[in-house]
């Protein structure tokens, strides 16, 4: 047969050019280095999995760190305390009935140096997240750091308050605001803006409206274009799923001390109270565009698809003061977060932050995050800007060089250097991202998931794998033998897959207790907050199963950020969550109509999928839905009971009420106590 297409008419119909560099050879000829585990004389040999203690080769791992860190331990902590005003008196925020959802009992742990279980680094970086209070960035701008994972900034504007980033719950917003009201002054609100479209960073706005308080003169709120599909999308479609990750990410089963939970690296820990969403009433477009807000000059800049999809930075010149967002915090950040989210493009990341260093860099005297303390003096801001617009564009360059070199996804990490600034820069070091995650990160951008090994491609699922590896090597009893080996030779990384595969290969007991043990050896070395949360928390399950999530007001703010759901995307979240197997009968449509909205939806419901349409009405309908779009989502979260409300004719249905009823019990319910680190 003729050969239609040689290698080099593919490699130009799919931009696979070597730029005239020559041919392009494997550069990972011997593959990537082997990592060996440290070697430790007179470490103990453990018959049973040790519990909450380190082993002498976490200890020396941790102590190689304090040995070769030679960079400046004092700089990050002289901004952290700089401008301290006051703190609230009480040592917890609570709800409305009294439950918890902030401690300052984090910040009391973490004095003193590092303990064995932690990173040391890690351990001073939860120190300084920890400060909790309201703090100066300049005359005219304070923030509100350490009641949750981000910070809330405020704006003295020429009549009163100018809000940034609302927190992640209303309870820590109420409490922030009141402290700038009494330690400032009282002031109103005179506006709202949130960064981008994370829950951290605008879960508290019903606070802040509820402050302002004028209904005859709406609050504006500003946001960067695409905020309101991006916040809603991935918190209702994606939801389920990335929150049940988010569990082990945020430790959200762990205690907090010194063997558990020491904060996330990006914060001190996620509050746990009532997350609203209050959409804006300006989302500024991609354009550089400047706006005055209650007399201050705010010059925004678009950063979409960095750190979220939707996000912007700004400048206020008056206070020569730049607002990065999250696009530049304390840390190394994440290309693609272990909670699960839209994999973020690392080129565009530092291709932003070198506009800002062009557009604003010559002028700004003070640059503040939504995360962090600020950096001040001109040179430092620049040097901040600098350092991390090299951080992303090298992990972005040097993994796309070994990737068109030969080197997969899992090898890359561990043939990239050091970056000559990083092992000394506190501001660039892996305490929430890293390098290894990172690589993935940029890897599964342009490749996607798989490394292109042909056996990687149509692998059998974890538990079948998992019994074959087993099964292969002589049974559990063996791999527990292998896994124990591994274990007190300090080889955490090799003794965790010989557990995990006899975990989920359906052997209980030691299999689990050796496999917690061994994640809690490489969360003591951590030096993530979100890794180490991550491996204590998975221990936590192994050991004691799945803690059910739940929230005292878990109904009545699910019904609040559905009333802020455009109908169309809440229909495609139910129609992601129908499973035709529950479904016996032929395909049908339901109309839906809603009286208050005037919105109408058609539901194909088939024997594979339920496919909404927008504004579509059919005569063919099966049956007829008609209600509010209120009481709607009072259905859909339980609040309210459909035979009810036909008894009061709050709702009518039309035609075939069994197809209804069909429909609505095809649905599945998420979850938020699926297992992850057990089959």
């Amino acid at each position: 047969m003729k050969r239609l297409m040689n290698s080099k008419t593919i490699a130009l119909a799919f931009g696979a050019l070597s730029l005239g560099l020559g041919a392009c050879e494997r550069s990972v000829d011997n593959g990537p280095p082997v990592v060996e585990p440290l070697q430790v004389e007179g470490a103990l040999s453990y018959d049973a999995p040790p519990v909450g203690i380190s082993t002498a080769y976490t200890e020396a791992a941790n102590d190689r760190i304090k040995a070769n860190f030679t960079g400046p331990l004092d700089v990050p902590r002289q901004r952290a305390e700089r401008g301290f005003i006051a703190t609230i008196e009480q040592d917890e925020i609570l709800t409305r009935d009294g439950r918890a959802v902030w401690s300052a009992e984090l910040a009391n742990i973490l004095t003193g140096d590092a303990p064995t279980t932690v990173h040391p680094l890690l351990w001073q970086q939860s120190q300084l997240t920890a400060m909790h209070g309201l703090f100066e960035v300049t005359d005219g701008i304070y923030q509100v750091r350490g009641f949750d994972l981000a910070v809330m900034t405020v704006v003295r504007g020429e009549t009163g308050w100018i809000i940034i980033d609302p927190l992640t719950t209303v309870e820590t917003a109420n409490a922030a605001l009141e402290l700038v009201q009494t330690t400032l002054g009282e002031r109103p609100i005179s506006a709202m803006i949130y960064t981008h479209s994370h829950a951290d960073h605008f879960g508290g706005a019903e606070a802040i409206v509820a402050a302002h308080g004028d209904s005859s003169d709406p609050l504006p709120i500003l946001a960067p274009i695409g905020f309101s599909d991006e916040a809603i999308s991935e918190n209702l479609l994606a939801g389920p799923h990335m929150a049940r990750r988010a569990m082990l990410m945020y430790g959200a089963p762990l205690e907090l001390g010194s063997e558990a939970a020491v904060g996330i690296g990006l914060g001190p820990t996620l509050s746990s109270g009532r997350i609203s969403l209050v959409l804006p009433t300006e989302e500024i477009g991609p354009e550089p565009t400047t706006r005055l807000i209650d007399g201050i000059e705010f010059q925004f800049l678009d950063a979409a698809n960095t750190e979220a999809p939707a996000e912007f930075v700004f400048y206020l010149p008056q206070f020569k003061a730049l607002c990065t967002a999250e696009v530049v915090t304390g840390t190394f950040h994440n290309i693609l977060t272990m909670r699960g989210a839209k994999v973020r493009d690392a080129l565009r990341w530092s291709q932003v932050i070198d506009q800002i260093i062009l557009e604003f860099a010559d002028e700004a005297e003070v640059l503040f995050a939504s995360h962090h303390w600020p950096v001040w003096e001109r040179d430092q801001v620049e040097e901040h800007l600098r350092l991390h617009r090299d951080l992303y564009r090298s992990l972005h360059d040097q993994t796309l060089r070994l990737a068109n070199g030969g080197a997969t996804i899992d090898e890359i990490s561990s043939l990239l250097r050091p970056l000559s600034f990083e092992e000394d820069e506190l501001s660039v070091r892996s305490f929430y991202g890293t390098t290894e995650h990172n690589v993935k990160g940029v890897y599964q951008f342009y490749f996607g998931w798989w490394d292109g090994v042909p056996a990687n491609y149509y692998r059998h699922p974890p538990e079948a794998r998992a019994t074959r590896f087993i099964d292969s090597i002589g049974g559990a009893d063996k791999a527990i033998e292998i896994g124990k080996a591994a274990f007190n030779e300090g080889d955490y990384r090799w003794a965790a897959e010989v557990f995990n595969a006899a975990v989920f290969a359906g052997n209980e007991g030691d299999a689990h207790q050796w496999l917690a043990a061994t994640y809690e050896q490489l969360g003591f070395q951590a030096e993530s907050g979100a890794w180490r949360n991550y491996f204590l928390s998975a221990a936590s399950e192994l050991r004691s199963g799945v803690r059910a999530g739940s929230s005292v007001d878990e109904d009545e703010g699910t019904t609040a950020f559905l009333a802020t759901v455009p109908t169309p995307i809440l229909f495609d979240a139910l129609a992601a969550r129908y499973n035709p197997q529950k479904l016996d009968r032929d395909p049908y449509t339901i109309e839906f109509r809603f009286t208050d909205s005037e919105e109408v939806i058609s539901v194909e419901v088939g024997r594979d999928v339920a496919f909404p349409r927008v504004g579509v009405a059919t005569e063919e309908a099966l049956a007829t839905f008609s209600t509010t779009r209120k009481i709607f989502d009072g259905l859909i979260t339980g609040q309210h009971n459909a035979m009810g409300l036909v008894l009061t004719g709050q709702l009518k249905i039309g035609g075939n009420r069994d197809a209804v009823s069909d429909f609505f019990d095809a649905l599945d319910e998420p979850r938020s106590d699926f297992p992850v680190v057990t089959p």
